[in-house]
Parts: structure tokens; C-alpha cells; sequence
């Protein structure tokens, strides 16, 4: 059960092209935000879709292959775990980011051929 404790599943698409850095070792992390959308009827009876917004950042052989291959609006499958991290900006602000570190990765139909050129 200690496996479950903090596991994320995601299905969505890219908001953005992946940034990708690459470290002096080699050693490179990938950047993006994927949404997620759901959708329900009101108390009207009408269609809503909301939409969510999401940071993932991936290292390694999983930021090679996002760097690769995906692009914009590729739809992506992605299981991780939550990391909270804060820093101070340039004007003293102390700042808070949720992230999910991605552990897989499962590239979805569409846009694939695209990021591959």
C-alpha cells in the first residue's frame, strides 16, 4: 500500500511545448502543463466543461523523450507523485508550486508524427 500514498494518473493535453533543459553532466528535466477536462450537465440541464491546469516535470530518459516527441497539444497519459517546492522571486516573494513528477509516460494518439520532424 505504501505504493499508493501519493500517486497521480492524468490524462490530458499539452498547453504548451515542453521545455527542456540539459545540465553540464547530461543529465536533462523536462517542463510542461498538460489540461484536464470534465465535463457535466448544470442544475439547468446544460453542458459545462471545466478545465484543469497542471505542472509536470519529467528527468532523465523520460525528458528525452518528451523533448522528441511531443509537442503542443499532444494528449499524454502520465502517472507520478505530487512534489511541493517554494522559492523567493526577485521581490521577496515567497512563492508555492505544485508539480507531479512523472515516473511513466504514455503518449497518446495524434501529433506524434509532428513532433517527430
Amino acid at each position: 500500500m505504501n505504493a499508493l500514498r501519493n500517486k497521480v494518473q492524468l490524462i490530458g493535453n499539452l498547453g504548451m511545448n515542453p521545455e527542456v533543459k540539459t545540465f553540464d553532466d547530461g543529465k536533462k528535466i523536462a517542463k510542461m502543463s498538460i489540461a484536464t477536462n470534465e465535463t457535466y450537465k448544470n442544475s439547468k440541464g446544460e453542458k459545462v466543461t471545466e478545465t484543469q491546469w497542471h505542472n509536470l516535470i519529467a528527468w532523465g530518459k523520460t525528458a528525452g523523450i518528451i523533448e522528441k516527441y511531443l509537442v503542443k497539444g499532444s494528449e499524454i497519459c502520465v502517472e507520478g507523485k505530487l512534489i511541493n517546492r517554494n522559492y523567493t522571486d526577485k521581490e521577496g516573494t515567497k512563492r508555492y508550486i505544485t508539480e507531479i513528477q512523472i515516473n511513466a509516460l504514455l503518449m497518446m494518439g495524434g501529433n506524434r508524427a509532428e513532433a517527430a520532424e
